[in-house]
């Protein structure tokens, strides 16, 4: 086994979305796992908008910030190489909360990880239909919002991993299914390869008004990703007494300075929305019934994703990059060489 492995150190607190700017790729000593720890070889990198947040020096967050000089932390696939706690063995195959880097080094009692089945046609699917992206949309059309056949789902960011299996896990509830996403070309690959019923260009003008012809009778579960203007053109679209599921407002990630809005907060009284935001570590301790659900729905062909995917531990800054810029369709992966 090596004695170094390449890592991205948090080096400086990110400025709007320059993220490369903040990161350096360092040679570091081989960490060896102590007590109660997994050494792992990384082989997929989950870029995940998420991370974001854990970049900032931001205190309110839903994660206490990275300290400056460390690992960026993030979801990874990859095989045991060395391992000192009783549950996993070397060899074995799994998904977890590690860094950056050629390895991550894990302390299972402190964070997730999960052993897996070999038997999977891709193991790409563990990272995003059977992982947390598919679990988040799952705990948030199905467990939170409550979608129902014969009503009216919406999502931004459709085009991502999570807004793409958001429509699905709706469309397989019985729902008409919407999109908002940034570019024509997204709006009919939904449209043709996914069956959506409908997306529309977000950056394209009056939003607002597109929407109310698209969805006339308003929306009932309103899945929101972005927030900003796209939150204000949604909200005087809502069916009366729906509801809006919040999971990201990716638009405000960025931000340095208090984000204003959303400015059309009068509707959630004028349509008596029930509002309310979620996060999939909410409901970890179900991720095998989330699993074994989408599962079927992945067998049955009712589910698909595309994957994104850049080569080399290297080039993990532009692939982040993408999932702010609107490049990517469907979920950004890094495969790692070795």
């Amino acid at each position: 086994m090596a004695v170094t492995q390449r890592s991205w150190i948090l080096a400086r607190r990110p400025s709007g979305n320059d993220i490369a700017g903040a990161l350096d790729l360092r040679e570091l000593p081989l960490p060896l796992p102590a007590a109660g720890e997994v050494l792992i070889r990384n082989e997929l990198l989950s870029m995940d908008a998420g991370t974001r947040l854990w970049m900032t020096a931001r205190e309110d967050s839903y994660n206490p910030p990275l300290p400056l000089g460390t690992p960026v932390v993030g979801l990874a696939l990859g095989t045991v190489v060395a391992s000192r706690h009783p549950d996993f063995a070397a060899g074995d195959l799994v998904r977890c909360f590690g860094q950056w880097a050629d390895h991550s080094l894990v302390a299972p009692a402190a964070t997730m990880i999960h052993r897996l089945e070999r038997a999977i046609d891709d193991p790409r699917h563990y990272l995003g239909v059977l992982g947390p992206s598919g679990w988040t949309a799952w705990y948030g059309v199905v467990e939170c919002g409550q979608a129902a056949p014969g009503e009216t789902f919406l999502v931004s960011a459709a085009a991502g991993a999570l807004g793409m299996l958001a429509g699905q896990v709706a469309r397989a509830r019985g729902c008409r299914v919407f999109g908002l996403t940034g570019s024509d070309e997204k709006c009919r690959w939904l449209e043709q390869q996914l069956g959506f019923d409908g997306a529309l260009n977000h950056r394209a003008a009056d939003l607002e008004g597109r929407l109310r012809a698209l969805c006339p009778q308003g929306i009932d579960l309103y899945l929101e990703n972005v927030g900003g203007p796209l939150l204000d053109a949604v909200l005087p679209n809502m069916a009366l007494r729906g509801r809006v599921a919040v999971c990201g407002l990716v638009a405000q990630y960025a931000s340095e300075a208090p984000v204003p809005g959303p400015y059309r907060f009068d509707q959630i009284l004028i349509k008596r929305l029930n509002v309310f935001g979620f996060m999939m570590p909410d409901a970890f301790d179900r991720h095998a019934d989330f699993t074994a659900r989408l599962k079927t729905l992945l067998d049955q062909g009712r589910i698909t994703l595309p994957f994104d995917m850049s080569a080399g531990l290297e080039n993990v800054p532009a692939a982040y990059a993408r999932l702010f810029s609107g490049a990517n369709l469907g979920k950004v992966l890094v495969r790692l060489a070795g």
